[in-house]
């Protein structure tokens, strides 16, 4: 068994992962990540890329055809070819040399805590490397899909999110169990490339944690693409027949060819041996962290999907920089700047966390959504209003929005803004700028939107609330 040492050791190379060793390697900090799968990780190769991926060309037909004298289509095979490009067929020897370029090194195995700032790494091949960690361990090991219990599933083959994103071939009829955002991207994806997809939902809308007003029209969007959404019907029991696979679900049966499960992810922490460290889980099975990333002692860390706290790619990569900022800082013996909004503080996952899914319409929001805010206690007043501008009614014909702000009345600043509608993505960053700064909204009234574009959008939720 041979040993490595390097000041900070990372276990788990994707995004969140490659940024907490970046950032402590320009810190002046020596960096291993430890990879037992693709460097890049999830989102890389099975999430965000090859998913945003197989949406936008189909995306950007729907749009084109919202225009008059428009004629325009895509070829299907040629959008799953693009897709392979953004992954490099599953090739991460691009990743790697970044990484190893960034004076990161690469260990290829599977890593395991033992004991304090130890770490055992187990290739492929069986063999084992203990590699020391001179000031901190970072786990950094992303989440897993959750198996829901589903009579006869086990008997049959079915797809993750990992197999709707690299598939080779889009099924003729595809089943989708889940109506979260995985299941709603890929049920539109799909539908989309020529699939002819039916979608069940325990609950009784998509999308559940948006503003109800989002979820009712990502539903409707859905149907308008083709997918026959049965909502507050889940499966009963799942069976194969033949080639085929049964659905069996509301008194129904629907048949095949392939089943998408996504019903949501939980923290990977099998196999990580956390108890050698001392640690506990959470009662979703997360790794529990302060703000500065630090789940035990002054040297274990955990950033990412794996401490639960919210789980998307862009808030890891955050927590990653702090915690590293935050290493370097003990590193160093200096303070650190822990107070809210400091350097040292993931201030921002506590309620300002920004998301889009990209469905036809997106749907984009940041902060609490009104119901999340009367849950907490707080008094507020919402804004809900269509989008109508000049800038809408420019960009398609037809074109519908919704937007609905919730407004802490007596500081007059915002808690949570959702955007509904084509395209509203690239609304998001405003919103949370005035979320994250709580920008009066006196001063908001004085940033002025440029015409003729959706953004003006802003000047009437400020007229409505002064209203």
């Amino acid at each position: 068994m041979s040993e490595q040492s390097y000041d900070v050791v990372v276990i788990g190379a994707g995004p969140v992962g490659e940024n907490a060793a970046g950032y402590a390697v320009d810190a002046g900090l020596s960096a291993a990540l430890v990879e037992a799968e693709l460097v890049g990780g999830e989102c890389s190769y099975w999430a965000c890329i090859p998913s945003k991926a197989l949406l936008r060309t189909p995306q950007a037909v729907a749009d084109a055809r919202r225009l008059p004298g428009v004629r325009a289509e895509f070829d299907p095979a040629k959008v799953l070819e693009r897709r392979t490009t953004f992954t490099s067929d599953w090739d991460d020897s691009g990743q790697v040399r970044w990484a190893e370029g960034a004076g990161a090194a690469v260990l290829r195995g599977r890593g395991r805590l033992a004991g304090e700032k130890r770490v055992v790494v187990t290739a492929a091949d069986g063999t084992e490397t203990v590699v020391t960690a001179r000031h901190a361990v970072v786990v950094a090991t992303g989440s897993v899909p959750v198996v829901p219990h589903v009579a006869g599933l086990d008997t049959v083959e079915y797809w993750g999110s990992r197999e709707a994103t690299s598939a080779r071939e889009v099924p003729r009829r595809l089943g989708v169990l889940g109506g979260g955002v995985v299941g709603c991207e890929m049920a539109l994806a799909h539908a989309r490339l020529g699939a002819q997809v039916t979608l069940f939902n325990h609950g009784d809308r998509v999308l559940p944690g948006a503003e109800p007003q989002a979820s009712e029209r990502v539903a409707a969007g859905l149907r308008e693409a083709g997918v026959d959404l049965r909502l507050g019907t889940g499966l009963d029991e799942v069976r194969r027949n033949g080639d085929a696979t049964v659905l069996v679900g509301g008194g129904d049966e629907v048949e095949v060819d392939r089943l998408l499960v996504a019903t949501g992810r939980r923290p990977a922490t099998d196999g990580l041996d956390l108890g050698s460290a001392g640690v506990g889980l959470g009662r979703r099975g997360e790794i529990v962290v302060d703000d500065s990333g630090l789940a035990a002692g002054d040297w274990l860390y955990a950033v990412g999907d794996v401490n639960g706290r919210a789980p998307l790619t862009h808030q890891g990569k955050y927590q990653a920089r702090i915690a590293a900022h935050a290493i370097a800082a003990r590193a160093a013996g200096r303070p650190l700047d822990d107070a809210a909004w400091g350097e040292d503080a993931a201030t921002a996952d506590h309620h300002a966390v920004p998301q889009v899914v990209f469905t036809d319409p997106e749907v984009a929001w940041v902060g609490r959504t009104a119901a999340a805010a009367r849950a907490e206690g707080l008094d507020v007043r919402v804004v809900d209003m269509d989008i109508a501008v000049a800038g809408s009614s420019l960009t398609a014909d037809d074109w519908s929005g919704r937007v609905v702000a919730v407004v802490d009345p007596q500081r007059e600043v915002l808690l949570g803004v959702t955007f509904v509608g084509p395209g509203v993505a690239e609304l998001l960053h405003a919103a949370t700028v005035a979320v994250v700064g709580e920008v009066p909204l006196a001063r908001l009234w004085h940033a002025v939107p440029a015409f003729p574009t959706i953004s003006e959008v802003w000047l009437r939720l400020l007229e409505t609330y002064r209203a």
